[in-house]
């Protein structure tokens, strides 16, 4: 036996002398640690991404039938990052909404129950505190400072992969109407692969700074596009919720409608009391009563065309603005009635809560 296997490792010899060279380009050069900014900067901000895992109850509808118990545990999965070494963490609103428990998880195995300081659906920002010190901290960035062009990196746990690493650049800043109406948050898009579970966690820059937190994909047959709340907005929204509970937000009272040249057309052919000009606007097509915008004086068929010193044209426009204003401070808002510039002032009040579903 031991003689076969000397033979068979003689040929094993020969055969691998006659194997073809397939390169004789010269070796490269081995890199030199740390020489990847992709790589120091996830290890700045890795250390306090967080999963979240969430249970809530709901209802089985088939449980009155004899099909199981009337109320069935729903698990959920979405990502963090860790903002106070004392154990604040921001997320999205929508990972822990309705969650009965919820339990944060680092990178390092520790895991900790959390308890939601509060949640804001319509930024969909949220503020979960664990019982814990001298945890990573994620240092943040100023999202202002942000450009087309420039790197993006993305951190969580999507489909149950925990710390996962995608990159790509941010494709465009302030993206008003990405996901449809009623959004207050001028996005920041981006190209980095984002998916399911990636929910809440954070967006960053080539030096390890958090410019954005991933809240949104919207699918296409090229390739998906992710959108990220600024910091700067998470930021404010965090504060306002550790500070009072709740996130604040200005309304005025009014309905608006995109005015297109076309639609002008279309409306001033009909008869109808509003005479509009053909071109884009922002249109008031309602005005709630009891609203700052009725003590205003603001009336349907108006036109808005600034807020304070800003110039719109579209209602995400003026939204993004309104909410840029603050509860109680009068605030100058431009109209074009009848053909003619008007400016009026107006006082912000706090949008009501939304009723919370039964």
């Amino acid at each position: 036996m031991a003689v076969l296997m000397g033979c068979q490792g003689g040929v094993r010899q020969q055969r691998d002398a006659q194997v073809p060279v397939i390169s004789d380009a010269p070796a490269a050069a081995p890199l030199k640690p740390g020489t990847s900014f992709v790589a120091d900067a996830v290890a700045k901000v890795g250390p306090a991404v967080v999963r979240i895992d969430t249970r809530r109850q709901v209802a089985n509808p088939m449980g009155m039938f004899g099909g199981g118990p009337p109320v069935q545990q729903q698990q959920g999965q979405g990502s963090g990052f860790i903002t106070r070494s004392d154990g604040v963490l921001l997320t999205n609103a929508h990972v822990v909404e309705g969650a009965g428990t919820v339990t944060v998880t680092l990178p390092d195995g520790r895991s900790f129950p959390g308890k939601v300081l509060g949640a804001d659906t319509l930024t969909d920002v949220a503020v979960v505190k664990v019982a814990a010190q001298g945890l990573p901290v994620a240092p943040l960035a100023n999202s202002a400072d942000v450009r087309p062009g420039q790197w993006a990196i993305a951190i969580g746990n999507p489909l149950g992969l925990d710390n996962t690493v995608t990159m790509g650049i941010v494709s465009a800043i302030a993206r008003h109407n990405a996901l449809g109406g009623g959004q207050r948050v001028a996005y920041i898009q981006t190209d980095a692969a984002v998916n399911p579970g990636n929910s809440g966690g954070p967006l960053i820059n080539d030096r390890g700074q958090v410019i954005g937190m991933n809240t949104a994909i919207r699918q296409a047959p090229g390739a998906g596009l992710s959108f990220a709340i600024p910091i700067n907005k998470a930021k404010q929204v965090a504060q306002q919720i550790l500070q009072r509970g709740r996130a604040s937000h200005p309304y005025l009272g009014v309905r608006l409608q995109a005015l297109t040249p076309q639609l002008a057309r279309e409306v001033n052919a009909t008869g109808n009391p509003c005479q509009l000009p053909e071109r884009k606007a922002a249109l008031i097509v309602d005005v709630v009563a009891g609203t700052p915008a009725a003590a205003a004086g603001l009336k349907t068929c108006d036109l808005i065309t600034a807020i304070g010193k800003k110039s719109v044209k579209t209602p995400s426009e003026v939204q993004l603005a309104v909410e840029a204003a603050k509860v109680g401070e009068p605030l100058a808002v431009t109209i074009e009635r009848d053909g003619e510039p008007q400016t009026l002032e107006v006082n912000p009040a706090e949008l009501p809560q939304s009723p919370k579903r039964n």
